[in-house]
């Protein structure tokens, strides 16, 4: 498949009585978005801010963080079986707004949303201090069940990015970058002497409230199978679960996958990019089972050299990273997983629930029990009514002078296990 990728860079959001790009400032019509948002009958009311960064602002409870795009040309729509058709996507022409995202965030659930500082200490945890951020806090009616609510908001959220991606159709990109993957055959023929290497992604799905949607399909009723790469950055991959903060992909994330982009990189020059791979992340062990087999089987059968594979979340998917690792090394393929950490607030606890002697290659992207001082700031979006919930949190975290004491845990995307920030370990 052949994508274009057209980025449009925004160098500002204000509110206004029309919604439009102009001269690279996002300019949103409040009434239009709030109308596009309660489509739903499960959301009561929602409310629209701006967070900018180095504003003394806290967002939370934080549940995904979405980068508006639009299809401009090709097959299908950004978001295809939630917002578009089901078609396959990945092909043709797709704007980005760069620099810019919507934030959905609300009443919690359960104890797994995250905090977004746009300044202090906590800004230099989450990618997402650095974005300008529309961000949604949405209300549910009385009486709805907590997975109801949560698919509303998070639905709510695809359709506010696609309605804002749609301002930049008929726009010209700053810039614009071409990715491309071959067939099976012409990559032989084309790449012979390049080892043949895909990307293995993990993809959350243990339980209700755990929730990953591939072509709006809830990934935990899936088997593993195969993509392009390009097919994710028109959306076929969304975040709808709440795992802990630190860890989970936010659709953002998904859309804008580092292992992808640098393994695009690379593509016909130290390697072949054959395909992206994903599988789930199951409960039982029979279902951890079955993935991790059908995951090295596919690996098998693609004659790959080499294998990257990432998870989300941590515990019970270290099982299952460890399955798939251990599996396609078996094969003969050589692995390397990327993970994060859990090595308590000391750093001297085991680091993963699960381990073996073929996960010999390992990037981590940090220790989440790692505590950190947050302090009181100006203005919080959204409420911390919930703040000593959060995992990662404790009945002590509010402090007396308004500061949170917390571990890397409630901060979004602070070890991300994509390698979507900056921290590591050697």
């Amino acid at each position: 498949m052949r994508l274009e990728m057209g980025n449009i860079y925004i160098k500002d959001i204000q509110f206004a009585d029309t919604s439009k790009i102009e001269d690279g400032i996002l300019y949103v019509d409040k009434g239009a978005v709030k109308a596009v948002a309660l489509e739903d009958e499960h959301i009561k009311t929602v409310t629209f801010d701006i967070a900018k960064p180095g504003e003394s602002v806290r967002i939370t409870p934080v549940k995904d963080v979405i980068e508006p795009r639009v299809k401009v040309e090709g097959k299908g729509g950004v978001f295809p079986g939630i917002i578009s058709k089901v078609d396959t996507v990945g092909s043709g022409k797709t704007y980005a707004l760069k620099g810019m995202a919507v934030v959905t965030a609300g009443r919690i659930v359960g104890f797994q949303e995250g905090i977004i500082d746009m300044t202090g200490p906590g800004a230099d945890y989450t990618p997402f201090s650095k974005t300008l951020n529309l961000v949604m806090v949405c209300e549910p009616v009385e009486g709805i069940k907590q997975h109801e609510y949560e698919k509303a908001v998070r639905f709510a959220g695809f359709r506010v990015a696609a309605y804002i991606g749609e301002l930049a159709r008929n726009l010209t990109p700053d810039e614009t970058k071409v990715y491309e993957t071959c067939g099976i055959k012409e990559g032989i023929t084309q790449y012979p002497n390049l080892p043949r290497v895909a990307y293995v992604q993990m993809l959350q799905s243990q339980g209700l409230l755990h929730d990953t949607y591939v072509y709006g399909v809830d990934a935990k009723k899936t088997l593993p199978t195969i993509l392009s790469p390009t097919e994710i950055m028109d959306g076929a991959i969304v975040s709808g679960n709440c795992v802990s903060a630190c860890d989970k992909n936010p659709t953002y994330v998904h859309e804008n996958n580092p292992v992808v982009h640098d393994l695009f990189e690379e593509h016909g020059k130290t390697l072949n990019f054959v395909c992206q791979i994903i599988t789930n992340e199951n409960v039982y062990l029979a279902d951890k089972e079955r993935s991790s087999d059908w995951t090295a089987k596919l690996c098998k059968m693609l004659d790959l050299d080499g294998v990257i594979v990432s998870q989300e979340g941590f515990g019970n998917p270290d099982t299952d990273l460890i399955m798939n690792c251990k599996k396609i090394e078996a094969e003969g393929i050589k692995t390397v997983i990327i993970t994060d950490e859990y090595a308590g607030r000391d750093g001297k606890s085991q680091s993963l629930a699960d381990a073996d002697v073929a996960a010999d290659a390992v990037v981590t992207g940090g220790n989440a029990n790692e505590v950190v001082i947050l302090p009181k700031l100006d203005k919080v979006i959204g409420t911390l009514d919930y703040v000593t919930k959060i995992a990662g949190a404790s009945e002590d975290t509010l402090r007396e002078d308004g500061s949170l004491e917390v571990e890397l845990q409630v901060i979004t995307g602070a070890t991300n296990e994509t390698g979507f920030n900056k921290l590591s370990a050697r």
